[in-house]
């Protein structure tokens, strides 16, 4: 007994020491020469394992970013001043999926296990981002001085449109889309803020509500032994009950990922929101929800995926299974740059440390899987389909009805796929606001996360280019709806859904005229 407590104090000392090392490491500038190399890495890796670099800047543009880059450095940077000069540069190439990871502080078992026993920061709310001023959209634990549609002005004193001016370069869209951004920049910029300050313990806040300015702390509080009770046992009965497993429960948003509702009392129409492809009890949801679309009067179909950053592949190739009639292909072949890239996919760190050996025992089936998975046709490579994404059947309970796809900024990855396929397959009509993933396709499925040899540094390269089955617009832009209706930021704050209220008034009118 005496052994095992000297070993976990052991284990403890040892963890604590190496942390502090790490971020010991954080504060040390690296010298000019090897930060160039640095950037020599983060190219070549980009040029070997990127399936379509150039899609959106040409490579002398990219290259002159690149020199330029290392001209510039003449003097030892610390890592996260290094990220600020080369992460601009990766949002350059406009591939959303795409993004440098800063070196972020590591924290020790001890802090990690405090913090859980606390509330956050900035991150308890949901912010709205609009021309550079930052608006609170939700306080759903109802503290005070955050009334929705407080603007933020400013915080730690520094003016919030400073913050957001220094975080832009940081962020980016598929292509030329304007959309994303602002989305992106309401859900990220609490990151960047405790990226470049630290885990705070409390924050100075500026805001303005009603015309009236106030000066206040935000503090980071500590979950009580009652509520952190009460919050395990509700998620425990959500997460393992099956109306909680097949509409995937989720405990961060304490709502349901998928859901099904008829909005009007004859259930004529019929309203689906998606709010993640996760791949989750998904084909269960769809099998039980499409058998009670056919059972039902519903001659209309709302499919909402606003705000649904994308997810699985296969999720969204069922779904459009229950959408159509007839055999469809879903996406075109994956392209990958050669015979040899899958190899590089994330493969042992996606596995948690406990699984670790499973996965050594497994790599050489992996291996040899990735080996036979890829052929050559014209030059290019690409994955053997296997049958997942061939010609596929519709399903038997297919809705026959009209389609109306409700999008915004925030549809992105597989959500834009399956926009653009609907669209392109006139199978639906799209309302909304323009997607912030692009209308011919994306990179992204697997990915090689490397780390850059000198600042150590992260970034994830996707390894596939994946296009929607469609004639494509070579607009570089994101899926445009049929019917554009961009939101007010007064609406927003509101809850007035003004996109949704246009399609039941379309159906009524629909319903008028069959009459």
């Amino acid at each position: 007994m005496k052994k095992i407590v000297f070993l976990a104090i052991l284990l403890i000392l040892t963890s604590c020491i190496s942390v502090k090392r790490y971020n010991e490491k954080l504060e040390i500038p690296i010298a000019a020469a090897k930060l160039k190399k640095d950037v020599d890495f983060t190219r070549t890796k980009l040029e070997k394992l990127h399936p379509n670099l150039y899609w959106y800047i040409t490579k002398e543009n990219l290259d002159y970013k690149f020199d330029s880059l290392k001209n510039g450095i003449n003097k030892p940077l610390k890592p996260n001043e290094f990220y600020q000069k080369l992460a601009p540069i990766i949002a350059d190439i406009r591939e959303g999926h795409l993004r440098l990871y800063s070196a972020d502080k590591r924290l020790t078992k001890k802090e990690i296990k405090d913090l859980k026993k606390q509330k956050g920061l900035l991150g308890r709310y949901n912010f709205v981002v609009n021309d550079d001023r930052i608006f609170v959209k939700d306080n759903a634990d109802k503290i005070p001085n955050m009334n929705v549609g407080t603007e933020i002005l400013r915080v730690k004193d520094i003016p919030v449109k400073d913050l957001l001016e220094k975080y832009k370069p940081f962020v980016n869209s598929d292509g030329y889309n304007t959309t994303f951004q602002k989305y992106s920049m309401a859900r990220r910029w609490p990151l960047f803020f405790t990226e470049e300050f630290g885990i705070l313990d409390s924050v100075k806040v500026e805001t303005k509500y009603q015309n009236e300015k106030n000066t206040f702390y935000l503090h980071r509080e500590k979950i009580t032994k009652e509520e952190r009770k009460e919050k395990e046992e509700q998620n425990k009965k959500l997460t393992k009950s099956e109306t909680g497993k097949t509409k995937d429960y989720n405990i961060v948003t304490k709502s349901f990922n998928r859901d099904l509702q008829f909005p009007t009392k004859d259930s004529t129409i019929a309203y689906m929101k998606i709010k993640t492809f996760s791949g989750t009890y998904s084909r269960k949801f769809y099998r039980q929800s499409f058998s009670s679309l056919k059972k039902s009067p519903a001659k209309y179909l709302i499919l909402d995926i606003r705000d649904n950053l994308g997810g699985s592949l296969a999720e969204i190739n069922n779904l459009y299974s229950y959408l159509v009639s007839e055999n469809f292909k879903f996406i075109n072949d994956i392209e990958v740059t050669s015979r040899s890239s899958m190899f590089q996919a994330n493969y042992f760190i996606e596995f948690p440390a406990l699984l670790k050996p499973i996965a050594v025992l497994g790599y050489p089936f992996y291996f040899v899987g990735s080996a036979l998975s890829v052929k050559k046709e014209n030059n290019q490579f690409y994955l053997r389909n296997n049958g997942i994404f061939g010609l596929k059947k519709a399903k038997k309970d297919n809705f026959a009805g009209k389609i109306y796809v409700l999008i915004n900024g925030s549809s992105f990855s597989a959500s834009s796929i399956i926009a653009s396929k609907l669209k392109d397959d006139q199978r639906a009509f799209l309302v909304g606001e323009e997607t912030g993933g692009a209308n011919d396709g994306t990179v992204a499925g697997r990915y090689s996360t490397k780390k850059l040899p000198n600042s150590k540094l992260k970034l994830p390269i996707g390894l596939m280019l994946i296009q929607p089955n469609i004639d494509f617009t070579h607009t570089k832009k994101g899926v445009v709806p049929n019917e554009e209706i961009i939101l007010t930021l007064n609406q927003v704050l509101q809850k007035k859904d003004i996109q949704l209220d246009w399609i039941l008034n379309d159906i009524k009118k629909h319903q008028f005229l069959e009459k």
